[in-house]
């Protein structure tokens, strides 16, 4: 089984910003962590986990329309770790953040298709 762990979490007031890491310490059937999609989700308290950013083996990133502008993928493959920075951070933006791999398949913000996550980091924002 892989492992993904995030940090990062913390709370912040309305327009600050955070960055998060999520770091692969092993990763299902012996691939290469560069061969994995990696993407970021969060759940809000009573919602659904939703789809935040995703950066693929090109290192193409793609975000959901509501955090576009304010927040920024990147990953770096020799120490397995993807971040998130973020900017501007909302009310709207305090959720449980949590990583996820995909290997093979599309890189897509549907958390349905991924197979490997961490725990979570919780990020709280205040106004």
């Amino acid at each position: 089984q892989g492992q993904l762990v995030e940090s990062g979490g913390d709370s912040v007031q309305a327009g600050g910003s955070l960055t998060l890491s999520c770091t692969a310490s092993r990763l299902p059937w012996g691939n290469r962590y560069s061969d994995y999609c990696m993407a970021w989700f969060r759940q809000a308290s009573g919602k659904e986990r939703e789809g935040v950013a995703i950066i693929n083996i090109d290192l193409k990133a793609s975000y959901a329309p509501s955090v576009e502008d304010r927040f920024t993928v990147s990953r770096d493959n020799s120490k397995k770790i993807v971040f998130l920075r973020m900017n501007s951070l909302k009310s709207e933006d305090a959720a449980m953040y949590y990583c996820a791999a995909r290997y093979g398949g599309g890189c897509t913000l549907d958390p349905s298709v991924y197979r490997t996550w961490g725990q979570g980091t919780r990020v709280t924002v205040s106004s």
